[in-house]
């Protein structure tokens, strides 16, 4: 599902237009993008959670040469399922 497929669905299930449900999940996604992007984490009961998370720096390969390399210590996006989310996918 892409996002303009997703739009129609929201558009569908909340009984809006679609170019209300496009404003209502651009705001939703940019909030949330820019909360983890100031070290916040986002939390949605049951979705899920949105983190920045720390990846330490560490040596790695380059394919082409083989040459060893550093790849330096960085900050990354990160999403944890919630316990609904992780039920409705893998169901018991």
């Amino acid at each position: 599902m892409n996002k303009g497929e997703l739009v129609d669905k929201v558009a569908e299930k909340a009984n809006v237009t679609k170019k209300q449900a496009d404003a209502v999940l651009t705001a939703a996604i940019d909030s949330i993008m820019e909360a983890v992007s100031n070290g916040d984490k986002v939390t949605l009961v049951g979705f899920g959670s949105f983190e920045p998370r720390e990846r330490k720096a560490r040596e790695g390969r380059n394919p082409k040469t083989g040459e060893a390399m550093e790849i330096p210590a960085t900050k990354v996006p990160a999403f944890s399922a919630g316990k609904l989310f992780k039920e409705m996918v893998a169901p018991k």
